[in-house]
């Protein structure tokens, strides 16, 4: 049976999660509701994450990797994940694990009434600084795209790969995913998800690229939503 279902896993600087990241994604491909593998993409780390990586892939054949010469950032790992999957469908989790793979198997419930499928992340285990600052921002995303999606930054997502693909890349992307989706005239539901403390590593985004980073990327998706093209081909001769 050929893969149905690609997980990507960016990942920057995060060796002291990746053994654990093994563990859990291992579990979870074999409880999995399709047949899954996994993508790591390493996004320029300085530690010993892409020799851990490695060693995960020559150990596991469900996991393979990209790795870029130098950081690009979230958005960009993320990108090159979508675009590097050969899978009708694709998700999309952090390595830090603060959400459960076993969750995947309620988003792939709905993906095929769906294009994307999100979690929100339920009894978040954050800070109460970091749960206003990220309260705020979904805010002002909302304001401006009327997505309706209560948590765009839960780094758990199931989409159909077609639409993966036609996602416009710039920086902040990952914020706007459902967005993303809509101006592609596709359908999207959000489900609630566990969530859980960080145990290692340390959190990439501070409470200001939380709130000035949305809203400045608000005014690109506006831009963006204005000159996007889109089309469907009725005929072919």
């Amino acid at each position: 049976m050929s893969y149905q279902f690609t997980i990507v896993v960016p990942v920057y600087n995060e060796e002291d999660n990746l053994k654990r990241v093994e563990e859990e994604l291992t579990k979870y491909i074999n409880i999995a509701s399709k047949k899954t593998k996994v993508l790591f993409v390493n996004d320029g780390s300085k530690d010993k994450s892409q020799d851990l990586i490695e060693e995960i892939c020559t150990n596991n054949p469900d996991f393979t990797f990209i790795s870029f010469e130098k950081n690009c950032g979230l958005s960009a790992a993320i990108t090159a994940g979508f675009n590097n999957t050969d899978t009708e469908l694709v998700g999309y989790i952090d390595s830090d694990l603060q959400t459960a793979p076993e969750d995947f198997n309620l988003l792939l419930k709905e993906i095929n009434e769906y294009d994307l499928v999100t979690g929100v992340r339920a009894n978040r285990k954050d800070s109460f600084v970091k749960n206003m600052s990220s309260t705020i921002a979904n805010g002002i995303r909302r304001t401006f795209t009327h997505d309706g999606m209560d948590d765009t930054g839960c780094p758990l997502k199931v989409i159909k790969t077609e639409y993966a693909k036609n996602i416009p890349m710039f920086k902040g992307l990952h914020r706007f995913l459902p967005a993303m989706i809509l101006l592609q005239n596709g359908k999207i539901k959000q489900i609630p998800v566990q969530h859980f403390p960080r145990i290692a590593g340390e959190a990439k985004f501070g409470v200001w690229n939380r709130l000035l980073g949305p809203l400045m990327d608000c005014f690109a998706y506006l831009w963006m939503k204005k000159k996007y093209v889109n089309y469907q081909i009725a005929k072919k001769g």
